[in-house]
């Protein structure tokens, strides 16, 4: 799902069809024409792609020969990796290379609080859930509120239930509805939360799948502002692969996936938030 930009400046993405719903041959045709319109590409895809969708990316990186291709594998739920992607777009606009847009991925997913309202977990493998908790699922108008990431939480909604713990800093949350009715997201989780802007969006359609039922409402609680992404991004030290010899933030490239030898895995800065800004640079 390519959610829409945030303003005129921030590009829209491109879609790496499923290998059947689209040849190899035109697959390759088509990154080729991506690489050479803008001269790197980072492929954004869940750890919940199907294994045949992933080889066919690893398989068009490879007959083209690229080392300009980044292929970044994130663990988030669906409407959280569309967020991902979309600060990742805002951040390709800015004075950034490409290895380090690449390797932001990985800092930034640590800033997504991205979780679901769901009716039922009885069919929810994403997160430990109790036998207890499965057998509360039988019950009628039984909801949980489940965050996958940063840390995973879940918890059963009621009126003497605290909502899951949120994020420290300034938020907008981004919610998408699917065979549910229920306002707890807006009505409960928002305040709890202190977002300062809520946004709708249509389901993604990888979510029903992921949560294990499509009886939910996804929400993501996401970093908006594309000058504390930069800040955030900025504040971490710039090494260079020792590999492929791309910029890269963090202990690992964004696009041959090598380590960094040990002795160059630190940072200038914690890179952390809280409650809308920035934590002092350290030295």
């Amino acid at each position: 799902m390519v959610l829409p930009p945030t303003d005129q400046q921030t590009p829209t993405a491109a879609l790496l069809q499923a290998p059947d719903a689209q040849a190899l041959e035109m697959a390759i045709g088509d990154m080729h024409v991506l690489l050479e319109q803008h001269g790197y590409v980072v492929a954004v895809y869940p750890t919940g792609i199907s294994p045949a969708h992933e080889r066919r990316l690893y398989s068009v990186r490879s007959v083209l020969e690229s080392d300009r291709i980044a292929l970044v594998k994130v663990d988030l739920p669906p409407l959280g990796v569309a967020v991902l992607v979309r600060q990742l777009r805002q951040l390709s606009i800015c004075d950034f290379s490409p290895g380090v847009v690449a390797s932001a991925a990985r800092l930034l997913t640590h800033y997504i609080h991205a979780g679901a309202l769901l009716h039922s977990v009885t069919k929810f493998d994403r997160v430990p859930v109790d036998l207890r908790t499965h057998a509360k699922s039988w019950v009628p108008g039984s909801q949980f509120a489940v965050v996958a990431g940063p840390e995973p939480q879940l918890v059963r909604v009621g009126p003497k239930v605290d909502p899951p713990t949120g994020p420290e800093f300034t938020t907008h949350l981004m919610t998408a509805k699917g065979q549910s009715q229920s306002e707890w997201v807006k009505e409960t989780l928002a305040p709890a939360w202190k977002v300062q802007s809520i946004h709708e969006s249509a389901l993604p359609s990888e979510s029903p799948a992921w949560w294990g039922t499509g009886k939910l409402v996804e929400f993501a609680a996401y970093l908006p502002d594309i000058s504390v992404l930069y800040q955030l991004v900025a504040s971490v030290r710039r090494e260079n692969c020792h590999w492929c010899r791309m910029e890269l933030i963090g202990d690992r490239c964004g696009f041959c996936s090598s380590p960094l030898p040990a002795a160059e895995n630190r940072m200038h800065s914690a890179g952390v938030l809280s409650h809308g800004a920035l934590a002092p640079p350290q030295s």
